[in-house]
């Protein structure tokens, strides 16, 4: 099936699909054990196509990072999406970073771009770049408004909520010590299997010394 609706499309419809093929074989063979003739052969395209579109496996992969990037940006949102109330939405939005985080896709993307690292510390820059900078970013962003702070207070303030609220359970996911979500996550600003009770905890009694 996957060779018949392969060979029916074109242009950026073509490369979008190639893509989303690759990132499957990417996922399930890892960086190195993966090659152009499994990715031809999943997105059901001659190499001559895939090398037309990709000239080779380092930016394939590349281009599958900005393609997770298009679709994790898209779900993560901005703090204002989740609620009115600022210590809620900042809360319900750093849920939402820890539900995307450790969604089992995106946990095997960020193992991935870690075992590929060494080969291409490009490729696990844009990772951070676009998984982490740009949520730091966001929520800095917010917290400057809503609470006058300056740009580098309001960045320090971010990734320290990040860290405590966020990246613990995202270590302990990519380790395997706990179970990642399966479950993808929707397109709305909702916040779904994830404990949000010590997440509330922690930004009430850090934000509620600043209003």
């Amino acid at each position: 099936m996957a060779r018949e609706g392969g060979s029916q499309l074109r242009g950026a419809e073509l490369r979008q699909h190639i893509l989303l093929a690759a990132k499957n074989v990417f996922l399930e063979t890892g960086f190195e054990r993966a090659s152009m003739d499994a990715v031809a052969a999943s997105a059901g395209t001659s190499k001559r196509s895939l090398y037309a579109h990709f000239e080779s496996k380092d930016k394939l992969f590349l281009a599958v990072l900005d393609l997770v990037r298009e679709l994790y940006l898209g779900k993560l949102m901005t703090p204002d999406a989740y609620a009115d109330d600022p210590v809620e939405a900042v809360a319900l939005f750093c849920g939402r970073f820890q539900q995307l985080l450790t969604w089992e896709s995106q946990a095997q993307t960020c193992r991935l771009c870690i075992s590929a690292a060494e080969r291409l510390p490009d490729s696990a820059k844009a990772y951070y770049d676009a998984m982490f900078a740009v949520m730091y970013s966001r929520l800095a962003g917010y917290l400057a408004a809503q609470y006058q702070m300056d740009g580098p207070e309001a960045a320090a303030l971010a990734e320290d909520l990040a860290g405590r609220t966020v990246l613990p359970r995202v270590f302990r996911v990519l380790l395997k010590v706990e179970p990642a979500i399966e479950d993808m996550p929707g397109t709305e600003a909702a916040v779904e299997n994830v404990d949000l009770e010590p997440i509330r905890k922690v930004v009430a009694a850090t934000l509620g010394q600043r209003a």
